[in-house]
């Protein structure tokens, strides 16, 4: 079983930054691919990004190459969200999300990933 919780969202301006943290627990996290998805009120839950078990590979949705950058610490059990330049069309509740294996899927989906956290609430005012 693998514990994660987000922190790091809140409330700011249009063209501000923000970054989100996930700290996991319950499995060894280096074995893990992790991801970001996102939901907005109304809309399904989205690909934000993912990253391997090493770090060394990484995805981003097409439409926010460039302004949000995933990585992790694995010596602290943790993977990050960078989120620059945002727009009020990024608001939404951002998820933390694992996967039982090392590797990034080709084409990454809710259904890819194992574990959840509870989201955070990244509000962006325009």
């Amino acid at each position: 079983q693998v514990q994660l919780v987000e922190s790091g969202g809140g409330l700011v301006q249009a063209g501000g930054s923000l970054r989100l943290s996930c700290s996991a627990s319950g499995r060894v996290f280096s074995s893990s691919a992790m991801a970001w998805f996102r939901q907005a009120p109304g809309k399904d839950r989205e690909f934000v990004a993912a990253i391997s078990g090493s770090g060394s590979s990484t995805t981003y949705a097409d439409s926010l190459k460039g302004r949000f950058t995933i990585s992790r610490d694995n010596a602290k059990n943790t993977v990050y969200l960078q989120m620059n330049s945002l727009k009020s069309e990024d608001t939404a509740v951002y998820y933390c999300a694992a996967r039982t294996t090392r590797w990034i899927p080709s084409n990454p989906g809710v259904k890819d990933y194992n574990y959840w956290g509870q989201g955070t609430q990244v509000t962006v005012s325009s």
